[in-house]
């Protein structure tokens, strides 16, 4: 596991193989762009996928989204749901990922920090 302490890692469900496997790449790509760009200062998942980044029309982040409406949530409930989906999916991407990354649960989300020395 390569995240720093260990901690639960969650799958998220009502996604075809295919559609998981593009936002794993997706998230996967942002993460790396963080780490390369801003190397050393934390992120949360906000950082990568919100502010002007939450619309994820037309992105491989929309199903996601989708999956929550077609299960009769409101566009709110289905915002709050998905943001919380692509949370377990960040983190499950950190946690497979060769590289190890220290992860800090005090405040309201879950920040990461790569760990370069591992």
């Amino acid at each position: 596991m390569a995240l720093r302490p260990p901690s639960e890692v969650r799958r998220v469900s009502g996604l075809s193989e295919t559609e998981a496997g593009l936002i794993r790449a997706f998230v996967q790509g942002a993460v790396y762009c963080w780490i390369k760009n801003r190397k050393g200062e934390r992120f949360a998942v906000r950082d990568l996928v919100g502010g002007e980044n939450t619309d994820w029309t037309g992105t491989s982040l929309e199903p996601i989204y989708k999956k929550h409406r077609k299960a009769g949530k409101t566009e709110d409930e289905a915002f709050e749901a998905a943001a919380k989906d692509i949370g377990w999916v960040v983190k499950g991407v950190l946690a497979d990922d060769q590289r190890v990354f220290e992860v800090d649960s005090s405040g309201y989300t879950n920040t990461y920090r790569w760990c370069e020395m591992g």
